[in-house]
């Protein structure tokens, strides 16, 4: 079962996220608070949105997508940037990547978004055929850049 999140599952999104960054091997990289993603998926202005998998027989969260909008200017619409994607090992191979996507596919239809995007690591060779059989296509000749820390304030601070 898909379900869009509500603020009591912040808690849980949140030991996803680490269990992500652990299964990523970049825990020290998750340094989100509880409060932040409240803020973020419930606060006044909400940048991001997040759908949970819960287990049919057992009702338990087994995963979730945080997502939020971008914007093509190629295609003057908005499209959706998938940010996280994560299914728990022991709920691996049981539809729940594959119903998150298909609940996010089924937005974009509804409001007439014409992208779903979202990024995977080159060793997630697993993650790579699952997104493979959906019929998604690699961006070959675009590599991804990033600014944080230091050299994201030494340029924002810059005159």
């Amino acid at each position: 079962m898909i379900r869009t999140a509500v603020p009591a599952d912040v808690p849980v999104i949140h030991s996803l996220i680490r269990e992500l960054a652990e299964y990523e091997k970049a825990p020290q990289e998750a340094r989100a608070t509880p409060e932040q993603l409240h803020e973020a998926l419930f606060g006044e202005r909400p940048a991001a949105f997040a759908h949970i998998a819960e287990d049919d027989a057992g009702g338990g969260t087994v995963g979730f997508a945080l997502w939020f909008l971008n914007f093509s200017t190629w295609r003057g619409v908005h499209g959706i940037y998938l940010e996280d994607l994560y299914v728990r090992p022991m709920a691996r191979g049981n539809g729940h990547g594959k119903a998150l996507l298909t609940e996010l596919a089924r937005i974009c239809a509804e409001r007439g978004y014409q992208r779903l995007e979202w990024s995977v690591l080159d060793w997630n060779r697993s993650a790579i055929d699952f997104y493979d059989s959906l019929g998604a296509l690699p961006q070959d000749g675009w590599t991804t850049y990033r600014l944080t820390d230091e050299a994201l304030t030494k340029l924002g601070t810059q005159e």
